[in-house]
């Protein structure tokens, strides 16, 4: 599914996270199963299932206040090599946050590989996915306008 999550030029290991949290969880199990040297990995915890609360503000800029729950898998890895990942995925899916646990450590090792391989092809996926849901908006979009009477 499609986010606008922000994006974070500042730190490129946040960055990668928010794209791999947003990836879908079949798609990141393809992404695993094609990486070349899968190491082998001890998880250090979960995954674990639990709520996180949502909070909100009335027109993006006033008081904050609870939106509600959200279920949220965490989970924690250690490569063979010593590099600890870690992730937060929405959701109940184990498997995308070990995985995705895995490749964050796996970016600490091997950025240019991850980035390659696993990043941009995602990257590329979600944009053109936002694009589809725009178009897609864009296509119901009503333009409502005043007819002006002249004063005869």
């Amino acid at each position: 599914m499609p986010s606008s999550a922000p994006k974070v030029a500042n730190n490129p290991r946040q960055e990668a996270m928010a794209v791999l949290a947003q990836a879908p969880g079949d798609r990141l199990s393809e992404l695993w199963a094609a990486w070349p040297t899968q190491p082998s990995f001890h998880k250090v915890r979960g995954p674990e299932t639990g709520l996180v609360m949502v909070r909100g503000r009335a027109g993006g800029g006033g008081n904050p206040f609870n939106l509600g729950e959200a279920t949220v898998t965490r989970a924690t890895v250690r490569l063979e090599t010593g590099e600890v990942g870690h992730a937060y995925c929405l959701g109940r899916d184990g498997n995308k946050a070990v995985i995705a646990a895995c490749f964050d450590a796996l970016l600490q090792r091997d950025p240019e590989g991850i980035e390659a391989k696993v990043l941009a092809p995602l990257r590329v996926e979600q944009a053109t996915a936002d694009q589809q849901l725009q178009d897609e908006t864009a296509a119901t979009k009503v333009d409502f306008f005043t007819m002006v009477r002249g004063d005869d």
